[in-house]
């Protein structure tokens, strides 16, 4: 239950990093707080069984290619490989931290 907690923590630190770009909306700002204290209140029932290394790293990974995919996909942010790769080597991180000892 605490990993299913973290990847919905996770997409929720999306959407609130995505309601930063139009802030001083007053719908913008409700998104904001909502998905702020949910994502920071999951994230803290989550460590309570993860460790706390492991599952901040999951917590932003998700949150890191989250809002740079958004970015991406719907404010037209530029598709490189480069930038690609990077975000596979976020992922690929936060693998490692969960798979190895």
């Amino acid at each position: 239950m605490s990993w299913l907690v973290l990847v919905v923590s996770g997409i929720l630190e999306t959407v609130w990093a995505a309601a930063l770009k139009g802030f001083f909306k007053p719908a913008s700002v409700a998104t904001f707080v909502v998905a702020l204290v949910l994502s920071m209140s999951g994230l803290g029932y989550a460590l309570r069984e993860i460790p706390l290394g492991t599952g901040y790293a999951v917590w932003v990974g998700i949150g890191t290619i989250g809002t740079a995919l958004y970015g991406m996909v719907v404010l037209g942010d530029s598709v490189t490989a480069a930038r690609l790769t990077c975000l596979g080597l976020i992922v690929a991180g936060v693998v490692g931290l969960k798979i190895l000892p």
